[in-house]
């Protein structure tokens, strides 16, 4: 049978969308990322593909956001010891002064041998006592002025070392914006691709999104994973839940802590700060540091840690769904648990 035009119309630009996904995903293909492919050619590839750059986006913003965090805890330590070098070189500047003051009053005393000083004194009773005390304060004051240099000299070597550290740290954090650049180019990629994309197309690649995540919550739940799970959290997990649910459809930005924009992490950590509980910034800190627990018994509040590397995480609301900032071009929003695959669950109040 003949195509009409306008099918065949229709056809020619959703392949030239596919085709453009191939040549914007080539030209800004980071060896050190991916190896080079021929690209998606159906809607299922493009969904695939789609997935797979905004993961790498994610993975990049984990890392900065990690890089960020350690320079910034590193500039504070590295000002620390510079105060305390700074107070240190005052201590010992006024022992200084104090023992030329001693010194200049023991010369204007005439310098007198102690024996000198017994048979001059009125009171040789208490000669000797004085002149004892006072060698023995000129003692003490050098040894202390001697503990307080070394004191300043061990400060200053600490704090050049965490001063070369932190110059380190930065390098690091340069290294992860230029990476952040890749990927952003990447995301850019994807978006021109999704924009080509006919209407039709793009509500045919949402259907095929939700189908994966429907596909996934239901082997999820069928498990009996949410059999024991609690249904109410702590007070401060009601609180943290509270906070994210204010910011639905806010913006996923890189490296956002709010308050207009947030990443994965940056909407979990301020959750829960605004509960009260301090908790890391990134999401496989979130993993490493706080207190796991199992799946089956997870209750509102807790958080939910995504993919093998920790690159994403969710906060638990109740009912088999999470609260979470998922990826650049998306808002926050409430999504199924199990639509991802989980690594596991931590409890930051526990």
């Amino acid at each position: 049978m003949r195509r009409s035009p306008r099918a065949h119309g229709h056809g020619h630009r959703t392949a030239a969308a596919l085709t453009l996904l191939c040549a914007l995903t080539a030209t800004t293909q980071s060896p050190a990322l991916a190896a080079p492919d021929p690209g998606p050619t159906t809607l299922e590839g493009v969904r695939a593909r789609l997935d797979t750059l905004y993961h790498q986006a994610e993975v990049a913003t984990e890392k900065y956001d990690a890089a960020d965090e350690k320079a910034r805890a590193q500039q504070k330590k590295v000002d620390s010891l510079n105060g305390r070098a700074r107070r240190a070189g005052r201590r010992e500047a006024s022992m200084k002064q104090l023992l030329g003051a001693a010194a200049r009053a023991q010369y204007r005393g005439g310098g007198l041998p102690a024996e000198v000083q017994f048979a001059l004194s009125p009171h040789p009773e208490h000669a000797l006592d004085d002149a004892a005390l006072t060698q023995q304060a000129q003692q003490a004051t050098q040894q202390r002025l001697k503990a307080l240099d070394a004191a300043r000299k061990d400060l200053r070597e600490r704090t050049d070392e965490a001063t070369a550290e932190l110059k380190d740290l930065r390098a690091s954090r340069r290294a992860m914006d230029r990476n952040r650049d890749t990927i952003e180019k990447r995301i850019d990629a994807a978006r021109a691709l999704e924009a080509r994309l006919r209407k039709k197309e793009r509500q045919r690649l949402a259907a095929l999104e939700k189908r994966a995540a429907d596909k996934s919550q239901a082997q999820w739940v069928g498990t009996g994973v949410l059999d024991q799970a609690g249904t109410k959290g702590s007070a401060a997990g009601r609180k943290a839940i509270a906070y994210a649910m204010e910011q639905l459809g806010k913006p996923y930005v890189w490296g956002a802590e709010g308050p207009d924009s947030f990443d994965c992490s940056g909407l979990t950590s301020q959750a829960w700060l605004h509960a009260g509980v301090v908790i890391p910034r990134t999401s496989e800190e979130q993993w490493a540091r706080l207190p796991h627990v199992p799946v089956a018994r997870m209750r509102p509040g807790d958080l939910v840690i995504y993919f093998s590397d920790a690159s994403h995480v969710a906060l638990y609301i109740g009912d088999g769904k999470i609260v979470s900032a998922p990826r650049p071009g998306r808002f926050v929003y409430v999504s199924p648990a199990g639509s991802m695959e989980i690594l596991g669950v931590v409890r930051p109040d526990a």
